[in-house]
C-alpha cells in the first residue's frame, strides 16, 4: 500500500494560521507539539508532520476502511537520525507506515508506504493514464492498481506501486 501528501506552502502560509489557540492540539500529540514548538523553523515541521500524517492516513484508510479526521492519533518518530533524513515512521493503533519527506522552498511531499521494500516499487501516474474510482479509492482503470494523488495549491502528484 501507498500514500502521499503534498502541502504547497505558500498556499499553507495564506490559508493556515497555525498559532491559533488550540490549533496545534487539535493534529500533534504532545511529543510533536514539544518538537514543533522547540524547532527553529516549526512552520516547516508542521508542516513536514502533518505531511507524514496525511500520507500515513490514506494508506490506514484503505486498510482499515476506518474514516474521520483524528491526527493526533498518528503519530510521527521523532528520532534524531529520521529527522534530519526526512524519513521516519507513522504509528496508529499497531499499525507502522515508513515515510520519506522532500521538502523544498515550495513544497513538502510525503510518501508513505507499509513496507519498507515498497520504497523500491514507487512509479510516477502520467496524466494520459485512466483513472477510476471505486468507493471512493483511485485506480488505474486498466489493471485496477490502486494509486495515491494528492494535491494542494499549484502541485499535483501521482504514485502508484509496481509489481517487481
Amino acid at each position: 500500500m501507498i500514500g502521499n501528501d503534498i502541502v504547497d506552502l505558500q498556499l499553507a502560509s495564506v490559508e493556515s494560521n497555525w498559532r491559533r489557540p488550540k490549533f496545534l492540539n487539535k493534529i500533534f500529540t504532545g511529543d510533536e507539539q514539544d518538537f514543533i514548538k522547540q524547532s527553529a523553523n516549526p512552520e516547516i515541521e508542521i508542516w513536514k508532520l502533518w505531511s507524514r500524517k496525511e500520507a500515513a492516513y490514506k494508506i490506514y484508510n484503505r486498510e482499515t476502511g476506518i474514516r474521520g479526521f483524528f491526527p493526533w492519533k498518528l503519530a510521527c518518530s521523532l528520532e534524531e537520525n529520521d529527522i534530519a533524513r526526512n524519513s521516519g515512521v507513522v504509528a496508529i493503533n499497531a499499525k507502522q507506515y515508513y515515510t520519506n519527506t522532500e521538502i523544498t522552498e515550495n513544497y513538502i511531499y510525503t510518501i508513505a508506504v507499509n513496507s519498507i521494500l515498497n520504497f523500491e516499487k514507487i512509479t510516477e501516474v502520467h496524466q494520459q493514464q485512466k483513472i477510476i474510482k471505486i468507493n471512493g479509492i483511485p485506480f488505474l482503470e486498466n489493471y485496477l492498481q490502486p494509486l495515491s494523488i494528492t494535491n494542494h495549491g499549484r502541485f499535483e502528484r501521482k504514485i502508484t506501486l509496481i509489481d517487481s
